[in-house]
């Protein structure tokens, strides 16, 4: 006799816990998703023609998650925005949105369809986690009903929230998220009033989940990490790159490394608002990823990572991030500093005249140390930059920044304008700076927007060091600071 369907099920997700668990390491599988999108309209289309839509986009996810599975992964993660696209007005959202519970309902949508309120999207997320025994991570819009006795509830009597769905290999929900940063774009949703910090537990490790923006501020994403100590942290996003800094395969590789944890970015393709990146990375930098601003492919990314990456830190001692730095001289006169814009902030350079030597360049309490050594010098500019400030464009946040850097031309006005690709070859590069916060992140972006892994390394003094001759020309060498403690 056969077994059921529900026995076949709970066998074959015992059979998968048990093979995760007898192992250190999973499976991990992102997927770039080129979004389907909706015609631009303000006012709300149909509840149906608005499925029939999701249902395009879901179609792509669930041959990446077929595929992923086959592969071996544990779970995929795919991008925000990635079932229904972006630029809603609150009412043109509306019929794409559903109202999805606490996961502590215990709800499995795929054999439960009608327990709740109509939700075609959740019950076919969740089948394509059930009929393919993985984790299934996506982004959706949740609806929440509130009324007059709630203060702050909207006019139209409801909040709407860019949310996070998990759904584990036999379908259940196991996690919701409502992003609590918004992007200065994201009219057609509220935040929550109190930011959400979301863990769930898997055979492999204790997860986390946030969105987007998020990353760059302490709540959720430092939470998350330094006091609820997840091992990976899962990260739907729909990231437009900003060079010299903000790429999303640098950024997101960096604070992989800056944070000691594995983080799975996916993120949607759309290369007219310079939106592609996508990776999966170790606390000891990329195992793969995934940048293509020349044609519109999406991409499945499957690699293996550590299940508890924090057990092989914890014998090392932390970063002193102004140990280095703070006990150098000034190794150079600064007469010849001078300003420059990177991305809305005001920088203090000094430009790298020689093939080789020290340099330092300070800005209030920030000074930066730059060790260096050219091997094959072209007609360009490098300069030593520092920044140390509020950033107040798409959102207020501090930074403090040290950096190397290449300029778009000989011009030194063009320093700090974005740039893609470099032929001056280094022999080595040691990079420091004075810091009043211990979260930092260490960038290096080769030409072509590749990065380095295995090429440098962050000594416990603070330097941003090469370990061997860097195979490529550099486009930058960055200690990215965050000073959350300041926000």
């Amino acid at each position: 006799m056969l077994p059921s369907l529900p026995l076949l099920h709970a066998a074959v997700f015992a059979l998968t816990a048990f093979q995760a668990l007898a192992s250190d390491t999973f499976i991990a599988a992102v997927y770039e998703h080129v979004v389907i999108l909706p015609d631009a309209t303000d006012e709300p289309v149909s509840p149906d023609d608005a499925l029939a839509l999701m249902n395009k986009n879901m179609d792509v996810l669930e041959g990446a998650v077929k595929e992923a599975a086959q592969q071996g992964a544990h779970i995929i993660v795919t991008p925000e925005d990635g079932i229904y696209g972006w630029h809603f007005s609150r009412e043109a959202i509306y019929p794409y949105l559903e109202d999805i519970p606490d996961p502590v309902v215990n709800w499995i949508p795929c054999t439960e369809p009608t327990r709740f309120a109509p939700a075609p999207v959740q019950e076919r997320l969740s089948c394509m986690a059930r009929n393919n025994s993985i984790y299934v991570v996506a982004n959706m819009g949740d609806k929440k009903p509130c009324n007059s006795s709630d203060p702050s509830c909207p006019s139209d009597g409801r909040y709407q929230y860019n949310t996070d769905v998990v759904f584990d290999p036999e379908g259940k929900l196991v996690a919701r998220y409502h992003k609590y940063n918004l992007f200065m774009s994201e009219i057609q949703f509220n935040y929550p009033k109190e930011p959400e910090a979301v863990t769930f537990e898997t055979p492999f490790g204790k997860f986390g989940i946030f969105t987007c923006f998020d990353i760059l501020f302490h709540e959720p994403a430092v939470v998350l990490v330094s006091k609820l100590q997840v091992d990976t942290v899962l990260f739907p996003t729909a990231w437009m790159n900003v060079l010299p800094f903000l790429t999303a395969v640098e950024f997101h590789s960096a604070w992989a490394m800056g944070m000691g944890v594995n983080f799975l970015a996916a993120n949607t393709h759309y290369t007219s608002f310079s939106m592609t990146g996508s990776g999966i990375y170790a606390p000891e930098g990329a195992r793969t990823y995934y940048y293509n601003m020349k044609t519109e492919d999406g991409r499945l990314l499957v690699a293996e990572l550590d299940s508890h990456p924090r057990l092989s830190l914890a014998s090392a001692p932390a970063v002193s991030w102004s140990s280095f730095a703070s006990s150098v001289k000034r190794l150079s006169s600064n007469d010849h500093d001078f300003r420059g814009l990177i991305f809305h902030d005001w920088f203090t350079f000094t430009e790298l005249t020689k093939p080789e030597g020290n340099l330092t360049t300070c800005q209030k309490d920030l000074c930066c140390h730059l060790s260096y050594e050219m091997t094959e010098k072209q007609d360009e500019v490098y300069v030593l930059g520092a920044f140390d400030g509020l950033h107040v464009v798409e959102g207020q946040y501090y930074l403090q920044i040290c950096t190397l850097l290449k300029c778009k031309s000989t011009d030194l006005n063009t320093c700090g304008q974005p740039v893609e690709t470099a032929e001056t070859r280094f022999e080595m590069f040691s990079l420091s700076g004075t810091f009043g916060t211990n979260y930092v992140f260490p960038e290096v972006l080769y030409s072509g927007v590749q990065l380095a892994p295995g090429e440098f390394e962050v000594l416990k003094d603070g330097r941003l060091i090469s370990k061997t001759r860097p195979t490529q020309p550099v486009i930058t060498a960055t200690l990215f600071g965050r000073w959350y403690e300041k926000d």
